[in-house]
C-alpha cells in the first residue's frame, strides 16, 4: 500500500489558508511532517500542530524575512510547496494594469521569491523537493483568464528551468496542474458555469482539494525520487 512517512521533514506551504493549501497541510501533518503554512494573515481557525507565518509572497523582502525566521526556528526546510495564487478575471481588452500585475506578482513572482530564498539551503543540504501548483489553464487558452493563464504557464517554465539548475544538488522540482477543484469558493460559482466545467471532465466529477494534495505528497516522497521537471495534471481528464 502506498503510504507516506515524512517524520523529521519540514514542509513549507504557501497560501496555506485556502482550500487546497489547508488540504496539503493536513495531509503532510497526517504523514508526520512538521508543517509551516505561509499566508498574508494567520487563519481564524488554524490547524492543530501547524505552524503559521505571515508574509506577502509578492514581496522579495517579506519572503526573505519569512524564510530566515523559518530556518531560525526549525533549522531547515525539506519541501517547498508554492501554492499561493489569486485570480482577477477579465477579458484582455478590459483588464487593468493592476489586475495583470497583481496576479503575476502573486502567482509567478511569489513562487520565484520562495525558490530564490530556499534554493541556497537546498544546495547546502543536498536535498530538497519543490512542487509548484500550476493549472491546466497554464497549458491551454481560457477565455477571460489572460493574466491567470500567463502566470500558470510561467510557473511551468519556471519549474522546468529550476529542475535543470538544481538537479545536480539532489533537488527535485515538479508541478501539478489541477483542473477545476471543488473548493468552497468554486462551489459558489453559478450553476451553469459548474455544469459546463463538469462536462469537460471524463470522470464526471470535480477534483477535491485532497486529490491535489495527494499528488503533491507523492512528488515529495521517495516513490517519486527519479521524477523531476514534470507537470502532473490532476483534472479528471478535463484537459484531454
Amino acid at each position: 500500500m502506498l503510504s507516506f512517512d515524512f517524520t523529521n521533514k519540514i514542509a513549507l506551504v504557501t497560501g496555506g489558508n485556502g482550500g487546497i493549501g489547508s488540504a496539503i497541510a493536513k495531509l503532510f501533518l497526517e504523514a508526520s511532517a512538521t508543517v509551516v503554512c505561509v499566508d498574508l494573515k494567520k487563519p481564524e481557525n488554524p490547524l492543530e500542530n501547524c505552524h503559521y507565518f505571515e508574509a506577502d509572497v509578492s514581496s522579495f523582502d517579506s519572503v526573505e524575512n519569512c524564510i530566515s525566521q523559518v530556518i531560525e526556528k526549525f533549522g531547515k526546510i525539506d519541501f517547498l510547496i508554492n501554492n499561493a495564487g489569486i485570480s482577477r478575471d477579465s477579458v484582455v481588452w478590459k483588464m487593468s494594469e493592476n489586475d495583470w500585475n497583481s496576479v503575476l506578482d502573486v502567482n509567478l513572482k511569489g513562487a520565484f521569491n520562495f525558490i530564490r530564498q530556499v534554493s541556497p539551503h537546498f544546495k547546502t543540504s543536498g536535498f530538497g523537493k519543490i512542487v509548484n501548483v500550476s493549472s491546466i489553464n497554464g497549458m491551454r487558452g481560457k477565455f477571460g483568464l489572460a493574466n491567470y493563464s500567463a502566470s500558470k504557464a510561467g510557473l511551468i517554465g519556471l519549474t522546468k528551468t529550476v529542475a535543470k539548475e538544481l538537479g545536480k544538488f539532489n533537488v527535485n522540482v515538479n508541478a501539478v496542474a489541477p483542473g477545476i477543484v471543488g473548493t468552497n469558493l468554486v462551489k459558489k460559482l453559478p450553476e451553469n458555469i459548474l455544469a459546463k466545467a463538469l462536462t469537460e471532465t471524463v470522470l464526471n466529477r470535480f477534483a477535491e482539494p485532497e486529490d491535489v494534495a495527494k499528488a503533491i505528497l507523492f512528488l515529495c516522497s521517495d516513490f517519486a525520487r527519479h521524477i523531476t521537471g514534470e507537470v502532473i495534471k490532476v483534472d479528471g481528464g478535463q484537459y484531454i
